[in-house]
């Protein structure tokens, strides 16, 4: 079984969870349609404080089914949408992907991956002490944050669970995914 779309989210003003929808609508250069943080800058508040002008690299948040399966191990449930991503995906391993990678989702969407989500405090306030389970430190001590990744959409079209996803990867050397 290849990647598949498991749930879509949007909404239209600032929570920290988002509806699931039988549909989302991607829009090029935009994001998801009616969704508070499609737009060709940035919409997260704490981004538009640092520079309003900033371009928009989050307008799409794909998170992995399989973390929520990870975190519900540990006594945390968590479903779709409730972590603020747009698109829920099983069977393909989203932060291994490396920057630039093109994501084909359903008949016409292509979302291009731009780096991973910084988790922030929000998710404690959702569940205490769930932050802890999705940012930990490799043997390195490096930052490894879980929660998803964000891209830009460079094409539109409707997305609804139990698409397919198909990847496309960049031409080599390929960049690892760094907080955006």
């Amino acid at each position: 079984m290849g990647a598949t779309v498991i749930a879509v989210s949007s909404n239209d003003t600032y929570t920290f969870t988002k509806p699931n929808r039988d549909s989302i609508t991607l829009l090029a250069g935009l994001g998801v349609e009616g969704d508070v943080h499609a737009g060709v800058t940035v919409k997260h508040r704490s981004r538009v404080a640092q520079d309003p002008t900033q371009p928009n690299l989050r307008q799409v948040h794909l998170i992995h089914q399989e973390l929520f399966d990870e975190v519900r191990e540990e006594g945390f449930e968590v479903a779709p949408g409730q972590l603020g991503e747009n698109v829920t995906t099983r069977g393909i391993d989203l932060l291994a992907l490396p920057v630039g990678t093109l994501l084909r989702l359903g008949a016409d969407a292509v979302v291009e991956v731009t780096g991973l989500r910084n988790p922030c405090l929000q998710i404690d306030r959702f569940q205490e002490g769930l932050l802890k389970q999705v940012v930990g430190r490799d043997t390195e001590g490096n930052i490894v944050r879980r929660t998803g990744i964000m891209g830009v959409v460079r094409a539109g079209g409707v997305i609804r669970p139990g698409d397919a996803i198909d990847v496309e990867l960049p031409a080599a050397p390929h960049r690892p995914l760094e907080k955006v």
